[in-house]
Parts: C-alpha cells; sequence; structure tokens
C-alpha cells in the first residue's frame, strides 16, 4: 500500500502523474566586499528592472489569458511590478549599498524594510507581504545572475509540488501539462486554493512534508479528502487519469441543484466581471450569487461617477446567466486601500473602517452606486437584487435597506461575515428580505485566525464545527422569516460540505463556475435527509478535521440508512437509496 501525506484538500477532483517541485528561493550567498559603490549600485537598480519588466511580461500573459483566475493574478502581478520599479525602493536600495551592501544583500534589506512596516499595519497591508517577498527573491535572484523562481517546465504533465505559490508563479499556468497543485504552506482561502478552483485543478495546501519529495515520484492527489499518496502503481495513476477525464466530461452537462429526493437547492456563481459571467453561463449557473464590484474602484485617485458605473454594470448584467443577480456594494475599507476615501492608517485594518462602514461614513458614495445598480437593472431588464457586506447590527441593515428601496431597488439584503451578525439573524431578518453567508470571513472572524495564515489552515478549515453551528443558525432564523439565505462563500465550492450546508438549511449556494458540476453531481447523490445526517455528525465533531472524516464516512457507507434529525440527535428511519457513486 502507497504511503501518503496529509494535507487540506482546497479543490476537489482527483490527478496523478510524477511529483516535480518548485525551486526555493535562492539563498543569500556571504556577503562580498564593495570596492565601487556606483557601479554595485546600477547592479542592484539593473535587477529591480529586470524583475520589473519579467512581472510585468507575466502580468500582460495573464491578462490575455481565457481563465477569470489568471485575469485576478494579473492584477496583482502588474502591482507586483511596479513594487519592483519604486523610485524610493531605489533609493532605498541604493542607501544599503553606500552603507557598505553588496547589490544582492542591498535588495533583501530594502524589502527587509518594507515588510516590516506591512506586517506592523496589519489586516490587508499584511497580506501583501507575501507579494513582496515574491518581488524580493526574483530581484535577488537577478542581482546573483541566477534563474528566477517560476514554475517549471519539464515537457511532460506532473503534478507541482511548491512550498506556497504566489500569483507571479501561477500567471498564465499551463493546465495542459500541471496536473494538480500540492504545497507546504497556504489554507483554504489562500491564493494556491482559489486559483485552483478556479481553473478546475486537484489540490491540497499545508501538505507537510511534499517538498521532501524527490522530482519523478509518481503520486496521486485527492482533493476531496487532502491526501497525496506516494508510489503509486502506473495502473493506480491510470485509474486516477480516467477518473479525472469522467469528472471533465461531467463539468458539461446541463441540469439544476437538486438532491436525490428532488429538493432544490439553485447553484449559483461568483463573478467579478463580464467575462466572468459567460463562463458561469456555460458552467449551468442558475443566477449569480455574488457579483464583487471592486473592480470599478480600484487603482484609480477618484471614485467612479454614475454614467461609469452604470456602463459597466449593464455590460455585466447582459452577459449574466439567466436567474437572479445579487450585487455586493463596495467592500473596501482600511483592510483594502482606495486613495479617494481618505481614510486613516488603522492598528488592525481588518476589524476596523470596512464594508457597510465606509458606505455609512461616505453616504454619497454608496447612494451613487446603489442608483447606478438600478438604472443598469432598469436598462437590461436584470433581476437584480444587492447586498451590503460586513453587516453587523440590525440598525446597518435597516439603514441599507432603506436606502436601497429608496433608489428602487425592491430586495435588498446583507452578508452574515461575523459572528454578531449570525448571532442576531432574526432580527436582521426583519429588515432585510434575504441573507448570504461570507464563510470566508465568518470563518476568520469566528475563529480569531487570520485567512492567509498558512499555519493556521486548521482553524480557518471551513468545516469547523463552530463555523457550521452559526451557519445553522442563520439558516433556522430564515426559515422562520420565511426568507432565504444562501452561501458565497468557499465553502460552497467542496461538494461534500456543500451537502451539509444543505443539511444544515442553506437555501442556495454559490461558487466559482467551475465547482458548480461537481457540487451538482454530489447533491444529487444524497437525499435531503442524508444531508441533513451529515450536518448533524459534522456538528457533533470536536474538530474540522473530525467533522469532514464523518461525513465523508457516511457518504460513503453504500447502505447508510437516512436519518430524521430532532432536537439535534439523528434517528434511522430507512435506507437511503442514494444512488451508487
Amino acid at each position: 500500500m502507497a504511503d501518503a501525506l496529509p494535507g487540506v484538500g482546497v479543490s476537489h477532483g482527483v490527478a496523478a502523474g510524477p511529483a516535480v517541485r518548485m525551486g526555493r528561493p535562492v539563498r543569500l550567498p556571504a556577503p562580498r566586499p564593495v570596492t565601487d559603490a556606483r557601479a554595485e549600485t546600477a547592479r542592484a537598480h539593473q535587477a529591480l528592472a529586470a524583475t520589473a519588466r519579467d512581472l510585468a511580461a507575466r502580468a500582460a500573459r495573464a491578462e490575455r489569458a481565457t481563465h477569470a483566475a489568471d485575469r485576478t493574478a494579473s492584477a496583482i502581478v502588474h502591482a507586483q511590478s511596479l513594487m519592483a520599479g519604486d523610485p524610493e525602493l531605489r533609493d532605498t536600495v541604493a542607501a544599503h549599498v553606500t552603507a557598505g551592501a553588496d547589490a544582492a544583500h542591498a535588495i533583501d534589506a530594502a524589502f527587509a524594510d518594507y515588510r516590516r512596516q506591512l506586517v506592523e499595519l496589519g489586516g490587508y497591508l499584511a497580506d501583501r507581504a507575501g507579494d513582496l517577498d515574491d518581488v524580493r527573491n526574483r530581484a535577488v535572484a537577478a542581482a546573483l545572475d541566477v534563474p528566477m523562481p517560476g514554475v517549471p517546465t519539464p515537457g511532460h504533465p506532473f503534478v507541482l509540488i511548491a512550498d506556497d505559490l504566489s500569483p507571479a508563479d501561477t500567471a498564465g499556468l499551463d493546465t495542459s501539462t500541471v496536473l494538480a497543485l500540492v504545497t507546504e504552506q497556504g489554507g483554504p482561502t489562500s491564493h494556491t486554493a482559489i486559483l485552483a478552483r478556479a481553473l478546475g485543478l486537484p489540490a491540497v495546501v499545508a501538505c507537510s512534508g511534499c517538498m521532501s519529495l524527490a522530482d519523478g515520484t509518481l503520486v496521486s492527489v485527492d482533493g476531496r479528502t487532502g491526501t497525496v499518496r506516494l508510489g503509486i502503481t502506473a495502473d493506480e495513476a491510470e485509474q486516477a487519469r480516467r477518473q479525472a477525464a469522467a469528472t471533465a466530461a461531467r463539468g458539461h452537462v446541463d441540469g439544476v441543484g437538486r438532491t436525490a429526493d428532488g429538493h432544490r437547492v439553485p447553484l449559483l456563481a461568483n463573478v467579478g466581471s463580464a467575462s466572468d459571467m459567460a463562463v458561469a453561463d456555460a458552467a449551468g449557473a442558475e443566477g449569480v450569487g455574488l457579483f464583487r464590484t471592486e473592480f470599478l474602484f480600484l487603482d484609480r485617485r477618484d471614485p467612479p461617477t454614475r454614467e461609469e458605473q452604470v456602463r459597466a454594470y449593464a455590460e455585466v448584467f447582459r452577459a449574466a446567466p439567466t436567474g437572479r443577480l445579487t450585487v455586493r456594494t463596495l467592500d473596501a475599507g482600511a483592510d483594502k486601500p482606495l486613495p479617494f476615501l481618505g481614510l486613516p492608517d488603522e492598528p488592525n485594518p481588518a476589524l476596523g473602517i470596512r464594508g457597510i462602514r465606509v458606505g455609512r461614513l461616505h453616504p454619497d458614495l454608496l447612494d451613487t452606486q446603489l442608483a447606478a445598480v438600478a438604472e443598469a437593472a432598469a436598462v437590461t431588464g436584470a433581476d437584480v437584487q444587492v447586498m451590503a457586506p460586513m453587516v453587523t447590527t440590525a440598525t446597518e441593515a435597516r439603514d441599507f435597506a432603506d436606502r436601497a428601496r429608496r433608489h428602487g431597488l425592491d430586495r435588498a439584503g446583507v452578508m452574515v461575515e461575523v459572528p454578531a451578525a449570525a448571532l442576531t439573524a432574526a432580527r436582521l431578518l426583519t429588515a432585510v428580505d434575504f441573507l448570504s453567508i461570507g464563510t470566508n470571513d465568518l470563518g476568520q472572524y469566528t475563529m480569531a485566525a487570520d485567512r492567509q495564515a498558512g499555519r493556521l489552515a486548521d482553524l480557518l478549515d471551513p468545516w469547523q464545527p463552530a463555523l457550521l453551528d452559526l451557519i445553522a443558525g442563520c439558516a433556522a432564523a430564515a426559515a422562520q422569516a420565511g426568507k432565504p439565505a444562501g452561501v458565497c462563500g468557499e465553502a460552497a465550492a467542496d461538494p461534500l460540505l456543500a451537502a451539509v450546508l444543505v443539511g444544515l438549511g442553506v437555501t442556495s449556494l454559490s461558487m466559482s463556475a467551475r465547482s458548480l458540476a461537481a457540487v451538482r453531481d454530489e447533491l444529487a447523490r444524497h437525499t435531503l435527509e442524508d444531508c441533513r445526517a451529515f450536518a448533524a455528525q459534522a456538528r457533533a465533531a470536536d474538530s474540522a478535521a473530525e467533522a469532514r472524516a464523518a461525513a465523508l464516512q457516511a457518504a460513503e457507507a453504500p447502505d447508510m440508512p437516512t436519518v430524521r434529525i430532532t432536537g439535534g440527535r439523528a434517528t434511522p428511519v430507512r435506507p437511503a437509496g442514494r444512488p451508487a457513486r
């Protein structure tokens, strides 16, 4: 029996092939004496310029890509190219050379200065420290005249093994040769996880020891169980390839979300642009559960005008799949700084002015956006509803709903992203028409764990029983009020967890378009009573790992009895009769 490395599965599917490791960042050699500071400064500046050019080229390639994930990476890599070319950085590097450092050590020291500043700021800016580290690694390599870090190109299909993956590493990733992703670092909401789901690649993160594998080791990657099996046979590899091909074929099957006994669960898409809408439509999305509007506000000194917003929203609405479209108002703040907001630096931006709090401080900004959404909906005839991010109190919910309705938007809801909102869901529902549970932020605030902290992947796992309890409470409150409560976080993209969410009472699921087929297929295998049984077992567990294992064991059992949930207890009532896997 092959050995296995455990990790956290973040993108479902099975793939097998030879492992190929991505090289670790170059290590600095011992400092060398500098005899000509001017020449050494020029060498350092040339390394920064070469890095900026390389990153700009990667960003351009990703911008031309068809995958939405690549285009998202493009924006990040473009920002990295600007970091490398920053005049202030050049001056800091020059100062370190003047102080006696050689080019490579001067670059390293300058980036260390900037990194400390970002980490001290906390929140979103601290999250960008990893992007800064990637630029540093590339610039140091250029100064030492060695190859820059990057995805290997062995000339054959392979499983990519890495310590972690940056946006620059994955911009324009060739999915015809990369079969799966496995990283030592990362968590359920890391860049690797989001990219893998968007590209439809099986992925396992937080896989300790994977970088010790020898290149060429035949491995299989199971993104459902979070397992990497080592030394598999050729027959096992071929079986995994056939399974992957069958999964890919199912991705093109039309259909609606429903359980095996016919309980309807609309499956929706998370999108951020008109091109994303086309992908969602092709994947069979029944609507849009989350339309992110931040793309209109980023990288500009002034907010977009109402006219600009109407044009942009109308383009997106026209491209949207049939069904209701849910627009999230601007989700920005001190954690995602926009120059025109004029917000002060905060010691902990993730707990500061963000989401609806920005709209309450800048009501004109929110009013302009709501008016533009309403006008675009009227022009296109789209079935649009709006929701506010980061709502905490019933007062905030009522203020937002009243404001939306004044602009002619009859259906207004809120995102449940903080425990306070989850615990008072019944009060929120007296003011709004629906809830949308954002499991990414709700998870990090519930567990007091930064979403970007790879070492806290177990706490950030959406299978955490505490998180499931909060979701169940929201769903129960919504059912009592006769209003819908959906999930639009990455948890919805996990097929088995999607079944658990349905068992908790969630009424719709919104995810990346490429996850729709797998979730649709999983729900069709289980009755609603099965889903409720999975949910009860997961909530009774002591950890995320135990919750996942309990649900998986139940789902795999061929003759598992269907159960009735009464008072939180699971009572067998009849054989489930689920379709065979």
